[in-house]
């Protein structure tokens, strides 16, 4: 009973940060004059990776390598097939050209290194050092570009308080972080009691769960009429999972790799890169290309599940 009431009362909280994360940022983007899509890009994606982060940290000083890796390849899948898939499906999103020919490019590319750096089997003090250096680069870059061009601006403008725009993100953000892990404590449990292994845990259940806040917030900010947001918000996401997560977690505690397949991480950089085609026609990422993607993950799923069995 405890583990239903900690999955639905962590995904009411979700919601609920959800919706004060896009508002304030929101207000943000039009007070310091940052496009909207830029924000969508580092602090709603910062916010809605911070479970992805708690839970790999936390897993990997417990010894559990598997969940933290899994979780983050898992994230970036769910991110793109179901996340996006959804919102694309709720309403179609449209999709700025610096997008097409710079953030999605830069998130395959992040994709690419992640994968050539486990090649030796672990994420070292060093490889964590050189993502989180490409983070830092990748911040300011963004930064500097938006403040440097003529993209009109157009956001809602409430609320219009700056007070109460930085206290509805920071709320919003521990929200999140609170509502993703009581989500995922109470998903892990239930696995646990059906005989789940580890890793496919950590590519599913936990997964699915840290990335929730993107699948709340993104919903909400397209329904809002906020789609910079919502794709700049998973983009962002699997940027910040790979960069910051891993790159964080891999200078605190080396990360192995041992029991993940080069399946799983075909899957993510396919996905990646389906996405950037998906994206370029015609500037928007519409129902059928949102029903491709979700069909594809569901088949990724069906075939960890049977594997597993």
């Amino acid at each position: 009973m405890m583990t239903i009431l900690a999955i639905v009362g962590g995904f009411l909280i979700l919601t609920f940060g959800a919706e004060a994360l896009v508002r304030g940022a929101s207000a943000v983007a039009l007070r310091l004059g940052i496009a909207p899509l830029v924000i969508g890009l580092t602090i709603v994606a910062f916010g809605t990776s911070a479970p992805e982060l708690a839970v790999s940290l936390k897993s990997a000083l417990a010894g559990n390598s598997g969940i933290a890796l899994g979780n983050v390849i898992g994230s970036n899948i769910a991110n793109i097939g179901l996340i996006l898939a959804l919102t694309a499906l709720i309403r179609p999103i449209k999709v700025q050209s610096q997008m097409v020919k710079r953030d999605i490019p830069l998130m395959i590319a992040a994709s690419v290194l992640f994968w050539f750096m486990l090649f030796d089997g672990e994420l070292s003090f060093v490889d964590g050092l050189i993502l989180v250096i490409a983070l830092i680069s990748y911040l300011v870059f963004s930064y500097i570009s938006s403040k440097n061009s003529d993209e009109e601006i157009d956001v809602d403008t409430t609320p219009q308080n700056p007070l109460l725009s930085t206290v509805l993100i920071v709320v919003g953000i521990c929200m999140l972080v609170g509502g993703g892990i009581l989500f995922v404590d109470g998903a892990v449990d239930l696995a646990k009691a059906f005989g789940v292994s580890e890793v496919v845990i950590g590519l599913t259940i936990v997964a699915i769960g840290t990335s929730m806040p993107e699948l709340v917030t993104s919903v909400v900010a397209a329904l809002k009429g906020e789609s910079d947001i919502a794709i700049g918000n998973v983009v962002g996401s699997n940027l910040f999972n790979i960069l910051a997560i891993l790159g964080i977690t891999s200078l605190i505690q080396p990360v192995s790799s041992a029991g993940l397949q080069s399946f799983d991480f075909a899957v993510m950089l396919a996905l990646a890169v389906v996405l950037l085609p998906f994206a370029w026609t015609g500037l928007r990422i519409g129902r059928r290309e949102g029903g491709v993607l979700l069909a594809a993950y569901l088949a990724y799923i069906s075939y960890l599940v049977i594997n597993a069995a």
